[in-house]
């Protein structure tokens, strides 16, 4: 009788202790349940890239000398997804967290996603992309990562940049590259952004043609981005834009410079219609304006760790149909500067800490102060931040 209860004693414990090591919490399930990621969704996202890009910054603002106010600030935070789902399907993703969320209403896009794209590689030399692009301009300041950069040049700042449309690239060699890009020529309305204009019938198919070539010469010591944009706005009025993007690195010294004029039948860009007068009828996109752009880049790498920046350019606005018959064509001359010091802590990490300054002054023609009320103005800014496109996965 004994030797059965310590039988039933023993078999009870065992059957307690199993129960108990099920029900631990420690324990590896690993063997209970299936992994969150299959094993065949873990292949696919080695091929995948998610990366944060972050510029924020302590910013003091002053206008005409006088300081204005001060605030903590995310200049920019754009998450991005990109990678391989297939040996010949590339995808690209990113959006903008610090921009307007709301669809646009020419390409129902929201206007904070830059892209949101697929290429495909159809031969070694030979891709097709389609989806929302990165309109492909010309010039080293729009090629850059957009957290690298402090302050836009006006033509930059005041275009779609990322368009609705399908492209082609072909890698001639080595050293060269074209792309030929067709895209909606705009992401709202003809009324949204020009107004109605007395005489001007809007496309009924808003086009933009963009070809872009990049060379790399002398070992690669100079590099070209130039481009030309051809866009159609309404019946027979076209947007021309040609940007010429040319860089030198000389090892730790880097110049670039880029030169830009953008020449439109309709006021794209907005800024000279935002000197017309308000007379109190209704408002409408200046006609016949043009935009000239300067920008030159330099760096020097003191120290490994330690990089100086300068940033300089200049801005010219005009406007050639000016109905007045004693006009000036010429209305402003804008000027930016922005002395930088970039300081990289750590040598396997792509962030960096700056201090800098953004200087920007406007100045009018006589004609604009006295017939169309501007003056002249100055504008600075001191930052200091951190810039990290930080590499999540």
């Amino acid at each position: 009788m004994r030797k059965f209860l310590a039988a039933l004693l023993f078999l009870f414990l065992c059957i307690t202790s199993w129960a108990q090591e099920k029900g631990a919490k420690q324990i590896d399930t690993f063997y209970y349940q299936k992994p969150l990621i299959p094993e065949i969704k873990q292949k696919l996202l080695s091929n995948i890239n998610v990366i944060a890009n972050m510029q924020s910054s302590l910013r003091n603002e002053f206008a005409d000398g006088e300081y204005t106010r001060g605030r903590f600030i995310m200049n920019q935070f754009r998450l991005e997804i990109k990678g391989k789902i297939h040996d010949k399907v590339y995808f690209r993703f990113r959006d903008r967290y610090t921009r307007n969320t709301m669809p646009q209403s020419e390409d129902n896009m929201s206007s904070s996603t830059d892209l949101a794209y697929i290429q495909v590689q159809a031969t070694g030399k030979l891709n097709f992309s389609i989806g929302k692009l990165c309109a492909d301009w010309g010039g080293i300041e729009f090629d850059l990562n957009p957290i690298d950069i402090y302050e836009y040049s006006d033509i930059i700042e005041n275009s779609d940049n990322f368009l609705l449309g399908m492209g082609i690239g072909i890698q001639a060699s080595e050293n060269h590259s074209f792309s030929f890009q067709a895209l909606n020529s705009r992401t709202r309305t003809f009324q949204e952004i020009y107004g109605t204009i007395p005489g001007i019938t809007e496309s009924r198919f808003p086009l933009a043609g963009v070809a872009n070539w990049r060379g790399k010469m002398f070992g690669g010591k100079w590099q070209t981005i130039w481009s030309y944009s051809i866009f159609k706005e309404a019946r027979s009025n076209y947007m021309h834009y040609l940007a010429l993007g040319n860089q030198l690195d000389f090892g730790r010294f880097q110049l670039a410079y880029d030169f830009k004029y953008s020449k439109e039948e309709l006021d794209r860009k907005g800024i000279v219609t935002g000197f017309k007068p308000d007379t109190g009828g209704d408002r409408f996109a200046a006609q016949d304006v043009a935009y000239l752009s300067h920008w030159v880049k330099l760096d020097y790498l003191v120290l490994p760790k330690l990089n100086l920046s300068f940033v300089g350019f200049m801005d010219v606005a005009s406007w050639k149909g000016n109905p007045d018959p004693d006009k000036d064509r010429k209305l402003r001359t804008g000027w930016g500067f922005i002395p930088t010091v970039e300081y990289f802590p750590f040598k396997e990490l792509n962030l960096k800490f700056f201090a800098n300054y953004v200087g920007r002054v406007y100045n009018y023609t006589q004609y604009a102060k006295d017939v169309l009320g501007q003056k002249n103005y100055n504008t600075g800014v001191v930052s200091l931040g951190f810039i990290a496109p930080l590499h999540v996965l």
